[in-house]
């Protein structure tokens, strides 16, 4: 999907990148959210068990990711986030499935849920260089949370035509995340290569070392440790290049810093499945 956008560039074609963003940040994610929890339908109580552990692995990885990026001297609003936030999404949750079947996929869609809430407050906030709460009120993938979590605890269901619709929506919002990719990869610098790589790994070892080391210390067991080492260790979130390309960061190496953490993970995945299922 993403060399989709990628040729489309080269062949000169018009992608309007702004335009696309802000279809999917105000439109197709909160769809993708809602349908995705109202269809699953996880237990309220091992949302809040899990998303309690992801919000603490989050504050720790973006500790020490700032400590990282101020001694390197590079600039938070670009960096920060494409370090802290992982793929959870289209990434994370099939993998927690393929593991754990729908127990997994559960407890991923609760990881999933607190890793978005922080991306598009804390981590829209840095990209942005200012966080209002009036943003929050404005932000219609929380709110889109916030009425799926309301359905879900009061035991409702929404008319067959809300679902069919957001699912509908939600479904194009990862094919137009990785085709703007792919736009933006299209004028990529070789400069750039060396250091995107150096913190995409450092961005799949910060989540890994985390997470193993907060589920050692919790004495986490079963499918609750596997789904956190597993969306931990997921490579930068494709959001994280979307707020770099809306808010003027240096687009080109976090997008660089997507494909190139990606690439990483799907390597090491054979040792960390084997890690989650054995341990």
């Amino acid at each position: 999907m993403a060399f989709i956008g990628f040729v489309w560039v080269r062949l000169r074609m018009p992608f309007d990148n702004n335009t696309i963003t802000d279809i999917i940040i105000n439109i197709g994610a909160p769809c993708l959210l809602f349908s995705t929890l109202l269809i699953r339908r996880p237990e309220p109580a091992a949302l809040a068990e899990i998303a309690a552990v992801g919000f603490a692995i989050l504050a720790l990885v973006g500790l020490l990711a700032a400590v990282v990026l101020k001694l390197a001297r590079l600039e938070l609003r670009t960096y920060w986030p494409a370090l802290v936030f992982p793929n959870t999404g289209n990434m994370g949750l099939p993998l927690c499935f393929l593991a754990f079947g729908d127990t997994g996929l559960s407890l991923a869609i609760a990881f999933f849920c607190a890793m978005t809430i922080l991306q598009f407050t804390v981590g829209q906030g840095v990209a942005s260089g200012h966080m209002h709460p009036s943003v929050l009120l404005r932000n219609p993938i929380l709110w889109s949370i916030a009425v799926a979590l309301t359905c879900l605890m009061a035991d409702l269901t929404p008319p067959e035509w809300i679902m069919t619709t957001t699912d509908t929506i939600g479904r194009v919002v990862i094919p137009l995340m990785l085709m703007s990719l792919g736009t933006s990869l299209a004028r990529l610098r070789i400069v750039t290569v060396t250091r995107s790589l150096a913190l995409s790994l450092l961005r799949l070892g910060l989540g890994f070392g985390v997470a193993f080391g907060l589920v050692t210390v919790l004495g986490l067991e079963g499918p609750v440790r596997g789904v956190v080492l597993i969306q931990s260790s997921m490579p930068t979130a494709v959001f994280s290049y979307l707020f770099a390309l809306r808010y003027g960061g240096k687009h080109e190496e976090v997008g660089a810093m997507v494909v190139l953490s990606t690439l990483a993970a799907f390597l090491l995945l054979p040792l960390l499945m084997g890690l989650v299922l054995t341990g």
